[in-house]
């Protein structure tokens, strides 16, 4: 059984599929393909498995496919380039489509692409990891990374569709799968209290890979996101509470090495550090520290961050950071589990106790 949402954005609305072995309905992908070129952009882990399903699928089409290193420390200018050396080589008009087949640094990649080549040519997010499903491929969010700085180099730029075939999880690393529910309970941290207590309930069927739990799980996930991508698609006010955590968790990457720490365990952390910090301006209690905390754990994430990180590091990274406004770094935290705000307004005492607490 397929659910189909739509992120509403006037022109740029597209619809997200769900569903279980949905990547085997051809006419799935044959509406949302405008010309009669593709290429599709996969990984080295990924192509194996699912590529030859989806050129399957393709097959009244040119159809080409360029398979990039799997892992976030690829996730740079210079792969980047072998996309490009693809459709220049392939000469490749405005008329083609690109293909996102992967997680979220493919759904990235690709999507910068396909918003810089020629201008901009049309791309599909065909997600395969749970983060990427539930977060990286709605939106329009596509960037690379650099030594100095995560996802600050990219463009917003909305896809034709989603298609999530939640099969693909069938073949997920148990981490991987841990560190797509750090998105997961990152939207019941924000906006959705009562999706909190379902996930403190459905944990363990979530972990089992539940096929009707899983998909109920993107599904709320994927229409919270849509939700709040159709209110500011520019991510120029509300959008920016879908970063809990993320100013501290791309500081931990950076610092750790990109792909030492998946993108979501350094949410997982980062989101626990937020919800200190909160704690300490009285924002929320113990009580809801501790449930946050123990949820984390429940799925398997890191609550402690990685030794050697130091305040001095986390300060600098901090700073490079899309939320950093007139020198202010700006933090989501949280007033209660589902009531997540953006703030620059903290105590900066607050802050160095919740960095000092974490190196402990």
């Amino acid at each position: 059984m397929m659910k189909t949402l739509h992120v509403s954005l006037a022109d740029r609305s597209y619809p997200i599929y769900i569903g279980n072995g949905i990547l085997s309905q051809t006419g799935l992908l044959e509406k949302h393909i405008k010309g009669s070129e593709v290429l599709v952009v996969s990984n080295t882990t990924v192509a194996p498995l699912y590529l030859n399903k989806v050129l399957a699928s393709l097959t009244q089409y040119r159809c080409e496919s360029v398979i990039l290193p799997d892992g976030e420390e690829y996730k740079s200018l210079e792969i980047l380039n072998q996309i490009f050396d693809a459709l220049l080589q392939g000469k490749f008009s405005r008329k083609v489509t690109l293909i996102a087949l992967g997680g979220g640094v493919i759904g990235d990649m690709a999507g910068f692409a396909a918003a810089s080549y020629q201008r901009g040519v049309p791309f599909i997010q065909i997600p395969t990891t749970l983060l990427s499903q539930v977060d990286s491929s709605v939106g329009g969010k596509t960037a690379v990374n650099h030594p100095l700085g995560k996802n600050m180099i990219g463009a917003f730029y909305q896809p034709q569709c989603v298609l999530a075939d939640t099969s693909t999880l069938n073949t997920l690393e148990d981490r991987q799968l841990s560190s797509g529910l750090a998105e997961v309970i990152k939207y019941g941290l924000i906006n959705d209290a009562e999706f909190f207590a379902w996930l403190e309930d459905n944990m363990p069927a979530l972990l089992a890979r539940d096929k009707g739990v899983l998909a109920e799980a993107i599904e709320r996930s994927c229409q919270d996101k849509a939700d709040i991508v159709a209110q500011d698609e520019l991510e120029q006010g509300v959008r920016a509470l879908l970063n809990l955590g993320h100013t501290f968790g791309h500081a931990i990457e950076t610092g750790m090495g990109y792909g030492n720490f998946l993108h979501g365990e350094g949410v997982a952390v980062g989101m626990l550090m937020a919800a200190d910090l909160s704690h300490r301006m009285g924002w929320i209690s113990e009580v809801e520290l501790e449930k946050i905390k123990q949820i984390l754990i429940a799925a398997r994430l890191p609550v402690t961050v990685p030794t050697g990180m130091t305040t001095e590091q986390f300060m600098s990274l901090m700073s490079v950071d899309k939320k950093v406004q007139d020198g202010k770094i700006r933090l989501v935290l949280l007033k209660n589990i589902g009531q997540a705000v953006i703030s620059d307004d903290y105590s900066k005492v607050c802050l160095a106790e919740t960095l000092a607490y974490f190196q402990n």
